[in-house]
């Protein structure tokens, strides 16, 4: 992303949707949203996991998925953490020149699960276990569980934006844009006491496909 791009010339540049989900899949993604923003805000004052390895994650999350809105406003704040903006074009145009050896495991995890729709295989999330240890990997899946939640909100509302300067998507309608900001706004205070009651009676802040093929 050049870092003098305005967010609407951004959001223009795209003409269809990369992916698109169902208001199942955000309220789904929800559910998981606060206990993995609490672990994030425990990581911002521990500085178990580097917080340009976490944005990191979360902008390969985002190439993924393609959120124009999303991808702006995470190249801003790394810019301001201070990635090059060489760095944060890479991991947004799915490049791998700027990762590191020791950030591949999380950094292949992270674009598996977007490209699971946040319904990842165990066996790859048992790998970045092993690679990086249990607190770790729950903060490297934490902000991949994050920024989905914004990816899904983000790309209609980023698709609505580019109708309004008259460049609607072509594989998108008013009624799905409209409809999911709605929705999703609705659905948000439900999903998110039914994420909060999960945590009381000690179910898991995940959802892991347990098949072992790729299919």
């Amino acid at each position: 992303m050049n870092k003098n791009l305005s967010l609407s010339e951004l959001v223009i540049q795209r003409e269809e949707f990369k992916r698109r989900f169902s208001l199942r899949e955000m309220y789904l993604a929800v559910v998981f949203t606060p206990r993995a923003i609490s672990k994030l805000i425990g990581n911002k004052k521990s500085k178990l996991v580097d917080k340009d390895f976490v944005k990191r994650i979360q902008l390969a999350v985002t190439e993924v998925n393609g959120c124009a809105i999303c991808s702006y406003g995470h190249a801003k704040i790394a810019l301001r953490q201070g990635m090059g903006n060489d760095e944060i074009n890479s991991f947004l145009s799915g490049g791998s020149d700027f990762t590191k050896p020791e950030e591949a495991k999380a950094i292949m995890f992270a674009q598996h699960f977007a490209d699971s729709r946040g319904f990842p295989k165990k066996y790859a999330y048992d790998s970045i276990v092993k690679e990086y240890g249990k607190k770790k990997a729950r903060i490297v899946l934490s902000a991949a569980q994050m920024m989905i939640t914004g990816n899904m909100y983000g790309i209609p509302f980023s698709a609505f934006l580019s109708r309004l300067h008259g460049k609607p998507y072509k594989d998108s309608t008013l009624i799905y844009e409209l409809g999911m900001l709605i929705a999703g706004i609705l659905c948000l205070p439900i999903a998110i006491i039914d994420g909060f009651l999960r945590g009381c009676i000690g179910l898991p802040n995940e959802r892991f496909d347990k098949s072992t093929t790729d299919q």
